[in-house]
């Protein structure tokens, strides 16, 4: 049996009329920049996120530069993120001129640990504080120059599981730092909050958040694409300016912009895609419900004291109460997975690595002064995780497979 680790060409057959029907409608009433079929998606998404605004830009990586750089984040500013995540989300950073800052991960949920922030906060506090000298390595960035306050916190809703928004939140405020969202993965993830007693959907929690339509997203476009949703309207305004090369009006330039829009193609293909982008979701749940429940039935076979968590070879992904993700990635966590990952290809079974390297480990950041040990537990899953097929047309038989072949290299 063949599986593979994604699937984009189904829901292109399935919705192909459609699909035609945006690019006809384009050519007859040749709208292909702006236009009301650009409008009429970011309201749609807007409202699907609930949040007032949504800003269609040409890539998740704009998105997360725009909505930073409207936020006012620039030189001499640093921005709190993770080391384990897509290279986009610091990008984004040190393309406004900040300066990246990470903290650990929570060893469960591979997102933004409360706990390490708070800490690196507080010693960054100290620092600023005491400070008179010269600069040290905190443990948690090696830095130079004059000790800069950090000013946004850039929390990843990882693999389509929201981070502890409520958390974090609290720790923003206290320090008074804005929070900017990378939603690239979690397009319909929901956080359940506490201290609102609601559940809240990715992109509505921050100042900003900023979204991927990239083709393999749970809302793909069939290109690049992407979006900033936020209910600021200044914020709104500025990203559509720095879409649209800083421009007001037409040849009325405030500042110097980027070119950064989302054609109207890819527009009405997302506007299509959305409507079925619930009901994707609901099946990526069922998937990943599935493939638990296959790994607890091997793993009580394997040891008879064993759980979901505590099988000694395979832990799947964590799901705390707070949340319902949308699992853009199932990602597990496997002993000897080099191997594993060998194995499931010679079956024929497609897998994933998100992410081999963390960024701090990166030779891209190799003069940031990023050193080996200093963020842990992202260094310890690093070389364990591993993305099994997860797309909403995937089989029960396909799902069944993929458990049995992992179940007979680890003999249980």
């Amino acid at each position: 049996m063949k599986v593979p680790f994604l699937d984009l060409i189904t829901p292109h057959k399935e919705l192909e009329e459609e699909l035609i029907s945006i690019y006809r409608d384009c050519l007859q009433k040749a709208s292909f920049i702006g236009g009301p079929m650009v409008q009429s998606f970011e309201e749609e998404f807007a409202k699907f996120c609930e949040t007032k605004y949504c800003l269609a830009v040409n890539s998740g990586t704009d998105a997360l530069r725009f909505a930073l750089i409207a936020a006012g984040i620039g030189p001499g500013d640093e921005v709190i993120t993770v080391p384990n995540t897509f290279i986009a989300t610091t990008e984004a950073i040190s393309q406004t001129g900040a300066s990246i800052a990470f903290v650990d991960i929570d060893e469960k949920t591979y997102n933004l640990d409360p706990n390490h922030l708070e800490d690196y906060l507080r010693k960054r506090k100290s620092q600023v504080v005491s400070r008179k000298g010269s600069t040290r390595n905190t443990g948690a960035l090696q830095h130079s120059g004059k000790v800069k306050w950090p000013k946004a916190i850039l929390p990843v809703h990882l693999y389509g599981q929201p981070a502890d928004m409520d958390a974090i939140s609290e720790i923003a405020e206290k320090y008074d730092l804005i929070i900017i969202e990378d939603a690239c993965q979690a397009h319909g993830a929901q956080y359940y909050s506490k201290k609102e007693e609601k559940w809240r959907k990715a992109g509505s929690m921050g100042l900003a958040a900023a979204f991927s339509f990239y083709p393999g997203k749970n809302l793909g476009a069939c290109g690049e694409g992407g979006a900033v949703t936020t209910n600021d309207p200044e914020i709104a305004r500025k990203v559509s300016m720095l879409r649209d090369h800083g421009q007001a009006k037409k040849y009325y330039h405030d500042f110097e912009g980027y070119n950064g829009r989302l054609d109207a193609i890819q527009c009405g293909i997302l506007k299509i895609k959305l409507r079925y982008l619930e009901e994707w979701n609901e099946k990526r749940r069922q998937n990943a419900a599935l493939y638990n429940q296959l790994f607890k039935a091997a793993a009580q076979q394997h040891c008879s004291t064993a759980t979901l968590q505590h099988c000694s070879t395979i832990i799947p992904p964590f799901v705390p109460s707070w949340a319902k993700p949308v699992f853009h990635l199932y990602v597990i966590r496997a002993q000897q997975r080099d191997k594993l990952q060998q194995y499931l290809s010679e079956h024929g079974i497609g897998t994933g690595l998100h992410y081999p390297i963390p960024l701090h480990l990166q030779k891209a950041y190799a003069n940031n002064g990023f050193e080996k040990g200093m963020f842990p537990i992202t260094e310890k899953v690093a070389p364990e995780i591993l993305s099994l097929p997860m797309f909403p047309s995937l089989s029960e038989e396909q799902i069944e497979y993929v458990v049995q072949k992992i179940s007979e290299f680890y003999h249980l």
